[in-house]
């Protein structure tokens, strides 16, 4: 792999990984990215952009020209990588998928970008790394962006949620305790609100409503007024 300059389909200048070794057959060519921490997220999520040469347009590839490549993963709760450890296999690292161009273009002829979403997980160390395998493609690495999803703090029926971070799986619903907000109470328990693997809340359970002397405002989010008189002494 070699870090080039190049041009992106909107003509804009950008730094690419480039590899096009495909005239020897066997070819076992890695790119590991630096330590990303994985800030709690269990599942993430990433995209890849980048283009990949026609095989049929290469001449003399002799059937070792390839037009995919793999993705891994490897965790760790340090950034301790090596150029030689973990050793460059699967097993230590994790293979995501073998990611393959929706578009290939011919030669002298710019390539339109391929996009590719995937995710990985369970995660449950510190951080991680994101490998490349190229087994004789001839390609170019255009941006990589990695991300999770999470349920935003809200409040909603006079309860606050806070920010929750998606679960391990696709499918995972996480509970997230809730708080009346102030000068409100509860009426029904327990208190919760389901974040969905999409980071979208559904299913609330419970509700609080304003206290005594206190009424609804600002589309239920907050309890105004003032506390009802004491009792006369």
């Amino acid at each position: 792999w070699e870090e080039l300059s190049g041009i992106d389909d909107k003509t804009s200048t950008v730094r690419t990984y480039e590899i096009c070794e495909i005239h020897t057959p066997n070819q076992n060519n890695w790119l590991r990215t630096t330590y990303i921490p994985r800030r709690g997220a269990q599942r993430v999520y990433v995209e890849l952009k980048f283009t990949m040469r026609d095989c049929s347009s290469i001449p003399d590839s002799r059937g070792s020209c390839k037009e995919t490549f793999n993705l891994y993963y490897y965790e760790s709760d340090s950034d301790s990588a090596t150029q030689g450890s973990p050793a460059w296999m699967e097993n230590p690292y994790v293979k995501v998928d073998t990611v393959a161009a929706d578009s290939v273009f011919p030669d002298k002829k710019r390539g339109r970008a391929n996009t590719k979403t995937l995710h990985l997980g369970p995660l449950n160390r510190n951080g991680f790394y994101l490998a490349f395998q190229d087994q004789g493609a001839c390609m170019a690495l255009l941006s990589v962006r990695v991300y999770f999803k999470k349920c935003p703090a809200m409040v909603s029926g006079f309860a606050s949620f806070p920010e929750t971070v998606t679960g391990a799986e696709p499918t995972s619903l996480v509970i997230a305790p809730g708080t009346c907000i102030p000068n409100a109470v509860e009426v029904s328990i327990p208190l919760k609100h389901y974040c969905n693997g999409d980071g979208e809340w559904i299913v609330p359970v419970g509700k609080c409503t304003c206290s005594p002397g206190y009424e609804p405002a600002e589309k239920h989010t907050v309890c105004k007024g003032e506390p009802c008189c004491g009792g006369k002494g």
